[in-house]
C-alpha cells in the first residue's frame, strides 16, 4: 500500500480523500466460494458445525453459498464495474491442505492463481487474507487452536500460499478476527467448532496471535521488501455512562475486546487486569513460552480495523456474576440494549463510534490503518430488476464520512474496503441476513447491484462523500 497524504479537503460540497486512498469490497472464502467437495478441498470445522442439528439457522450450509467458485472471472468483472481499487479475499485452508498439514492440493493453489491473475487483469489489487475461520477438520480433531501445534501448521500453510502467489500479491492478512475464532469458537460456541470451555478459548486466543506472529516471520523471510503483512481484528467501541461503576464495566469488557489481541500485537504483553480479571477460571497464561510474546510482537506494516457497531455495557449490581456471552471470565457486566437504529442483525447504528475508535487506534497502535470491514445486514427487495437499498446506502455513506473525520483528525487512514461485496453465507445466521452491495439471488445466483453498490462505485470515482445527504448526482 502507498503512502497517503493525510491532508483532505473539501470543495463542492465534497469531502475529499487523499489523492492515493485504497478503495475495495472483501469477503471471505466459505462465505462465497461453494463446491465444497470439489477439486480435493478437504472438509473444515464450518463443514462439519453446519451439519449438527440447530447450529446454524434453516439448516444451511456453505453450499453452494455464491458459487464463486466457478463463477469467479464474472464476480471479478462486477468488481471492475464497481471500480474497486482492491479486492480483499480469503484464502481455503482445506483447499490447499485438505488435512491441515502434509502434502499441497495443486488445483487449490491453481484456483487462487485463476483468481488473483482475473483480479490483476482487471487492474484490482488483490489483498490476501490467509485465514478467515475456515480450520481444516482434520486439526481441529487433534485440538484446533487449543492445540499449539496448530499455530506451527499455519506458519507453514502461510509460506505454502504465499510462496505460490507471492509473485503477484504483495499485500498479506494472516488472520481476520481472532477475537471471533477464539470466542465464538471455543467460549461459547455459536460459532464453529461449537465448543464450550472459557478457559480453553483463552488459550485459543493465544494460539492464532502466536500463528500470526509465526506466520509473519515465515513470509517475511521469503517475501521481497515491498510485501507489506497485517492482521485484521473487529474492534468495538465500548460505550458507558461515566460514573465509577460503568467505567469499570467498560474496562472489562474494552479488555477482553480489544486490548487482549491489540496490546500483545504491540509488543505490551496481555493486559495484566484482564490476565486478573479471568484468573478465576484457571491460569490460561500457562501455555505463554518463552519467545512467545516476541514472535506476537513481529512487526506489522498495517493495521486492519473492522467495524460495525458500538457495546453498551453497564455495571450489575452484583460485581461477582458471570456475564453471559462469549466473554471469558467476565463478571460484573450487563450488556445494554442498543439506541436508535439498528440493523437487520439488531446492532446499532453508529457511525461516530467509527471515527473515535481511529482515533484511540491512531495513538495505540503505531502503524497505519485500512478500515478492512464496514458494512451493515437490511432486508433486501429486487423490484424491476433494481434493490433500493437505501438503510444501506446511508450505513455506508455515514461511515465513509466518519472515516473521513478520522483523516481530517490526522488518522493515518489508507482504505476503505466494504462488506461485503457479495451477499452470502453469514455464518450461524446462514443466508438469512445480506451485508453485500451485490444482491445474490441464491436460486438462480443472478448477481444485482444495489443501491449502495451504486453509490460505492460514485464515491469511488469522485474520490469523496457528499458533505450531507446520501448521493453524489
Amino acid at each position: 500500500m502507498t503512502t497517503t497524504d493525510p491532508d483532505t479537503e473539501v470543495g463542492r460540497d465534497l469531502l475529499r480523500f487523499p489523492p492515493d486512498f485504497l478503495w475495495g469490497a472483501a469477503t471471505a472464502s466459505f462465505q462465497i466460494e461453494g463446491a465444497t467437495g470439489v477439486d480435493g478441498r478437504g472438509p473444515s470445522i464450518w463443514d462439519t458445525f453446519a451439519t449438527r442439528p440447530g447450529a446454524v439457522l434453516g439448516g444451511d450450509t456453505g453450499e453452494p453459498a455464491c458459487d464463486h467458485y466457478h463463477r469467479y472471472a464474472s464476480d471479478v468483472e462486477l468488481m471492475a464495474e464497481l471500480g474497486l481499487g482492491a479486492y480483499r479475499f480469503s484464502v481455503a485452508w482445506p483447499r490447499i491442505q485438505p488435512l491441515g498439514a502434509g502434502p499441497v492440493e495443486p488445483r487449490g493453489l491453481a484456483f487462487y492463481d485463476r483468481l488473483v491473475d482475473e483480479v490483476l487483469g482487471r487492474g484490482i489489487q488483490p489483498v490476501a487474507t490467509l485465514y478467515h475461520w475456515d480450520l481444516p477438520q482434520a486439526l481441529e480433531d487433534r485440538g484446533g487452536w487449543r492445540d499449539r501445534d496448530t499455530a506451527h501448521r499455519f506458519a507453514e500453510y502461510a509460506a505454502l500460499v504465499h510462496e505460490r502467489l507471492g509473485d503477484r500479491v504483495t499485500t498479506w492478512t494472516t488472520l481476520n478476527e481472532p477475537w471471533c475464532s477464539a470466542f465464538l469458537g471455543y467460549a461459547n460456541g455459536v460459532h464453529a467448532p461449537g465448543v464450550v470451555d472459557p478457559k480453553a478459548s483463552l488459550e485459543a486466543a493465544h494460539h492464532l496471535l502466536l500463528g500470526h506472529g509465526l506466520a509473519t516471520r515465515a513470509l517475511r523471510a521469503q517475501a521481497p521488501a515491498d510485501h507489506r503483512f497485517s492482521i485484521v481484528l473487529n474492534f468495538c467501541a465500548v460505550v458507558a455512562e461515566d460514573d465509577e461503576a460503568s467505567r469499570e464495566a467498560a474496562r472489562k469488557v474494552d479488555g477482553l475486546q480489544n486490548r487482549l489481541f491489540l496490546d500483545p500485537l504491540a509488543g505490551r504483553g496481555y493486559p495484566a487486569d484482564v490476565v486478573e480479571d479471568t484468573a478465576w477460571l484457571g491460569d490460561w497464561t500457562a501455555v505463554v513460552r518463552d519467545g512467545d510474546l516476541d514472535a506476537i510482537a513481529t512487526p506489522i506494516d498495517w493495521m486492519g480495523v473492522n467495524y460495525y457497531s458500538p457495546t453498551r455495557v453497564a455495571a450489575a449490581a452484583d460485581p461477582l456474576v458471570v456475564t453471559g456471552g462469549p466473554f471469558p471470565g467476565l463478571r460484573g457486566v450487563e450488556f445494554l440494549p442498543p439506541r436508535g437504529e439498528v440493523t437487520g442483525m439488531g446492532w446499532e447504528v453508529d457511525a461516530t463510534g467509527l471515527t473515535g475508535l481511529l482515533r484511540r487506534l491512531q495513538r495505540d497502535v503505531g502503524v497505519p490503518l485500512v478500515v478492512t470491514e464496514n458494512g451493515s445486514a437490511f432486508p433486501d427487495v429486487v423490484e424491476d430488476g433494481r434493490v433500493e437499498d437505501e438503510a444501506r446506502t446511508r450505513y455506508l455513506v455515514d461511515h465513509l464520512r466518519a472515516a473521513h473525520a478520522a483523516i481530517a483528525a490526522g488518522v493515518d487512514l489508507r482504505g476503505y474496503f466494504a462488506w461485503s461485496l457479495l451477499d452470502n453465507f453469514e455464518w450461524a445466521e446462514g443466508y438469512s441476513q445480506r451485508f453485500g452491495i451485490v444482491h445474490v439471488d441464491y436460486d438462480t445466483q443472478v448477481r444485482t447491484v444495489k443501491r449502495s453498490g451504486r453509490t460505492l462505485a460514485r464515491v469511488i470515482g469522485a474520490n469523496a462523500v457528499p458533505v450531507d445527504g446520501y448521493d453524489l448526482g
